[in-house]
């Protein structure tokens, strides 16, 4: 193999894991969403998740 590195990778973090960093962060804390418990159709619960996703760079 070259000494390129690989693209596309995915990561996955915690959510408890990122939950409690996200916490120690009181102007980010302040942000949170409560969580939403509510039975909802498949198509919301999509709409939901594209909106909550981020993209986290990692150098």
């Amino acid at each position: 193999m070259s000494g390129v590195p690989q693209c596309g990778m995915n990561y996955a973090v915690k959510s408890s894991l990122l939950l409690n960093f996200l916490e120690s962060v009181p102007v980010v804390s302040a942000k949170l969403k409560t969580p939403n418990t509510a039975d909802e159709k498949f198509e919301d619960v999509v709409r939901s998740a594209q909106s909550a996703a981020v993209l986290v760079l990692v150098y």
